[in-house]
């Protein structure tokens, strides 16, 4: 079983010798440990500092390219070298890399299909009482639409299987976190949690420049989601309240009629065709939004069958192609045959 480390790094020759030197080697159950470094862009002696370190993978963009890109393109490096398992860290030294053994044990034993570290974000000093707030309603929103009970959905610290990261597809362009776990547990793939204790802080996030900013991110991230596994949770309820709150002008007006009141109140008519109009829209989407689902729950099936194609080891991707090459005459003689008897009755008639 080869285990690949992934480090996505954005000028961190500082804390990379850290980072590379806590990586463990030998890990029970894995027979090759690999350390792959993904240079998002650097621009001081991040690459040269991995090699001086022994480092023989790397994935290196131009320019910055995000980290939901460099995970992503982390992943199918790793997955094209035979990875049996995927872990991912950060090149700033926060995570203690010494819990990589622990962390890929319950995938090794065939238990979970992906393992999240657990930061434990309550006891971390330097992080203020609105940003614990703030992640820890972050992780039951994602929760909810992941149906997943996990405490630090934020965290970066993960080891993904290959079957998993077959199954999973990053599409969006801020950071994978979210993502990968609404998709995961929405794809009913096992998830389980394990509490760390983080290194000390040594810089501050280059992620994002404010809480603001993460918080709008991941909300959109979070929605963009919902809408693709849960249309009917956003679109439906935003309709059905919509229908009820533009239904309350219309009995308004019905009211003070029956009371003998007919003058105005138009501007209470008007008001509620605005939100009956809203609320007839929102349920049209939420019919497209359901067709959308259905043609991307197809299109996942087909690309999980080309991934696990492609990343297949030469051995099993040989047997699979033979045994396409034998099937697939047969599948013609079926075909052709029927035309065939058909000619063959017209010529004898002749």
């Amino acid at each position: 079983m080869k285990l690949f480390v992934q480090v996505p790094c954005l000028n961190e020759e500082e804390t990379l010798p850290a980072v590379l030197s806590t990586i463990p080697r030998e890990i029970p159950g894995i027979d090759s440990v690999e350390i792959l470094i993904v240079d998002d862009g650097s621009t001081d002696r991040t690459v040269e500092v991995a090699k001086a370190h022994g480092v023989k993978h790397f994935v290196r963009h131009a320019r910055n390219m995000g980290l939901a890109r460099s995970f992503r393109d982390g992943v199918d490096y790793a997955l094209a070298q035979g990875a049996d398992i995927v872990v991912n860290t950060d090149g700033d030294n926060q995570y203690p890399q010494e819990r990589i053994s622990d962390l890929v044990q319950p995938l090794v034993r065939g238990e979970a299909d992906i393992v999240i570290a657990d930061r434990q974000t309550a006891k971390i000093s330097h992080f203020s009482p609105f940003k614990k707030l703030m992640q820890r309603v972050g992780s039951d929103v994602v929760n909810r639409a992941a149906g997943t009970a996990l405490p630090d959905a934020a965290s970066g610290f993960r080891a993904y299987s290959k079957q998993a990261l077959v199954r999973l597809n990053v599409v969006t362009q801020f950071s994978y976190c979210m993502e990968t776990i609404i998709q995961a547990g929405n794809k009913r793939l096992r998830i389980e949690s394990l509490p760390i204790t983080t290194n000390p802080k040594t810089r501050e996030s280059r992620l994002f420049k404010n809480i603001w900013q993460h918080m709008f991110k991941s909300g959109s991230a979070i929605v963009r989601s919902y809408l693709m596994f849960k249309p009917h949770v956003m679109l439906g309820t935003l309709g059905t309240i919509m229908l009820i709150a533009g239904l309350v002008p219309f009995v308004r007006f019905l009211v003070l009629w029956l009371m003998g009141d007919s003058g105005g109140h138009v501007q209470s008519l008007i008001f509620g065709t605005a939100l009956l109009v809203g609320a007839l829209l929102s349920y049209a989407l939420l019919i497209i939004a359901d067709l959308l689902r259905t043609n991307r729950v197809l299109l996942e099936e087909s690309l999980e069958r080309v991934k696990a194609l492609q990343y297949a080891d030469p051995h099993a991707r040989r047997e699979t192609m033979e045994a396409a090459s034998t099937v697939v005459p047969d599948r013609i003689h079926e075909r052709v045959a029927p035309a065939e008897r058909a000619v063959a009755h017209s010529v004898s008639a002749d």
